[in-house]
């Protein structure tokens, strides 16, 4: 059963940052959103939807999923091991350090389009978008489960 915390127009907003971060990158960004987390560890669950999405077979290895138990109130930042292996040591906790201060106010929308932003930045730092041979190579849309 597809659960789904955001209106319409949230879940717009959310896919126009994911669609604004990937205009300069050829990374991949995905949202997944869920009522529980079917782990104890987000992390976890992340990156068991991760491959469930299949976003390890971007051609660079460089797709990142933010992914919400909404429900539990549990969430989770993962990379692939493209942009795992470039961004700083502590990017992923600062990423989602600035989501937890807008989620802990009850600003999903604007937390999630934050951590969007900047994972898209660093995208864009080491996997810059080239106009001849980079595709959309995942969906933009929101997944639910």
């Amino acid at each position: 059963m597809q659960t789904n915390p955001f209106t319409p127009e949230d879940q717009q907003r959310i896919v126009n940052a994911i669609r604004e971060a990937e205009k300069a990158t050829s990374g991949e960004i995905r949202v997944h959103v869920e009522p529980h987390c079917a782990t104890a560890d987000p992390v976890q669950r992340a990156i068991a939807v991760f491959a469930q999405l299949g976003m390890h077979q971007t051609k660079e290895q460089n797709g990142v999923l933010f992914y919400l138990a909404h429900a539990d109130r549990k969430f989770a930042v993962v990379g692939d091991k493209g942009i795992n292996d470039k961004v700083p040591a502590d990017f992923w906790e600062s990423t989602k350090d600035l989501i937890r201060s807008h989620f802990a106010i009850g600003h999903y929308v604007e937390g999630l389009s934050r951590g969007i932003e900047k994972a898209g930045q660093q995208l864009k730092q080491y996997f810059p978008y080239d106009g001849e041979t980079d595709t959309n190579e995942l969906a933009d849309e929101i997944s639910f489960d």
